[in-house]
């Protein structure tokens, strides 16, 4: 099989822990001497790596599976493969609706891509992988290309989740915790140094469990980001997805200590209402939320706070929106994402009585995001005559005319960035950045 294809086209859907799966795909795949190919006409091979988390992903997913199997359709020697947690959900009725997948692989069983492309001649219908809990952790001998631009990076610290929130599918799919070695890790970071990159952004379901499964009182994250910070000269170091109940002040003072770790806490606060904290099964209360907030702004003053709120969750009422509200007026958060509540099989939150009518969910999704509108703008204004440092990602996406980057306060692919309409550097430089315009979402200046 291996001397037929040669060209892969993939299509990744979902968060970075996804992008990173992907990674390792191609890594694995170009190690066996498959090309990346731009489009999908042209490959051999036509990957999907799947997001299966929400009904609006497994939507998206199954709408790009269908276009990849048109494709097939007009080439039916290429071989379309489906992997990641759509599979691991919905697998066996996959194989059932799409013939036209020739192979289906959960969310373990990817990093073997290549033997289970060697069966593939022998099968007349689809092949579905065993969809065996998850187990697997990847190393730094796993095989993986990066497909961020050479300046950043994301290192994936565990796989899985042990939190087990009403609403979330993510231990179903992705399995318990499992954290990788701390040894294992630095010498990834060593990696990424050496290669050029300014900005390692660590990620993982939950942050502030890595170390947990360990059971070593001395082995957790501020232990890793000391280890991080001793052995590299990384200057951007970002965390993305940290539990707000595990969130202690070893690490704010760590990170007000260390400009390194960079001023950005993207903390999934889901809602503030006490009574659907409750009922989410999250463990901290609208009183202990404040706290929160107000201990992060006493040690690290000029930090930027993300978060996510959830609308329409079973038993929500217009009292519980109007708290949120009142939260987002007076907290003044940088970066908001407002979600309405999708009712998954296999969540416990599914049994739960009074469910909200979509349209309920979508207007206090609206109600919120307008008011969110109004904060983030006048939050961007602040910056207008100050000068920030800036990395740069190179030419812009919406003109040749410009650059575009991004601060300390703006994750990639996630928040909004900075248009340079004056001054030149190149792709991966960090810059200082003079402020002349704020709009909702991003900001604009001139290299000084």
């Amino acid at each position: 099989m291996n001397n037929t294809l040669k060209n892969v086209f993939l299509v990744s859907l979902g968060c970075p822990k996804n992008l990173v799966d992907s990674e390792i795909m191609l890594g694995s795949l170009e190690k066996a001497g498959y090309a990346v190919c731009p489009t999908a006409e042209a490959a051999d091979l036509l990957l999907i790596n799947t997001c299966g988390f929400i009904q609006s992903a497994v939507e998206e997913a199954i709408e790009e599976i269908l276009a990849l199997a048109r494709i097939k359709k007009d080439f039916p020697e290429k071989k379309l493969v489906v992997t990641g947690c759509l599979v691991q959900r919905y697998g066996t009725e996959l194989q059932k609706e799409i013939p036209e997948v020739d192979l289906f692989i959960g969310t373990d069983g990817f990093q073997n891509i290549i033997s289970q492309l060697e069966g593939l001649p022998t099968m007349s219908a689809p092949f579905l992988a065993s969809l065996v809990s998850p187990s697997f952790v990847m190393n730094t001998l796993t095989p993986r290309r990066l497909s961020t631009p050479s300046h950043r990076a994301y290192m994936k610290i565990t796989e899985g989740c042990s939190n087990r929130c009403s609403y979330c599918m993510i231990p179903a799919l992705r399995g318990d915790l499992r954290s990788r070695g701390l040894e294992d890790l630095l010498k990834e970071v060593q990696i990424r140094d050496k290669t050029g990159v300014r900005e390692l952004t660590l990620i993982a379901q939950d942050l502030t469990a890595y170390g947990i499964d360990f059971g070593k009182k001395d082995l957790n994250l501020v232990t890793l980001l000391k280890n991080i910070l001793a052995h590299s000269s990384i200057p951007w170091i970002r965390l993305l997805y940290l539990y707000p109940a595990r969130l202690q002040d070893e690490l704010l003072d760590l990170m007000a200590e260390n400009p390194r770790i960079l001023p950005y806490l993207d903390l999934p606060l889901q809602h503030v209402s006490d009574r659907i904290l409750k009922l989410m099964n999250r463990p901290y209360s609208l009183a202990e939320t404040e706290k929160l907030i107000e201990r992060i702004r006493l040690k690290l003053p000029n930090s930027a706070i993300r978060t996510t709120f959830m609308t329409g969750f079973p038993g929500e009422t217009e009292k519980d929106i109007d708290t949120l509200a009142q939260f987002m007026r007076n907290f003044e958060l940088d970066h908001v994402g407002i979600f309405t509540y999708s009712n998954e099989e296999g969540c416990n939150a599914r049994k739960l009585p009074n469910h909200c009518p979509e349209e309920v969910k979508e207007q206090r999704r609206d109600r919120l995001m307008e008011l969110q509108s109004s904060i983030a703008k006048k939050i961007n204004s602040r910056f207008i005559g100050k000068t920030e440092q800036v990395l740069v990602e190179g030419v812009s996406r919406e003109s040749e005319l410009l650059l575009e980057g991004r601060t300390r306060f703006q994750a990639p692919d996630i928040d909004g960035c900075v248009y340079i309409n004056a001054g030149k550097c190149a792709a991966g430089e960090i810059v200082n950045v003079t402020i002349s315009e704020a709009h909702i979402y991003d900001l604009v200046g001139e290299i000084v």
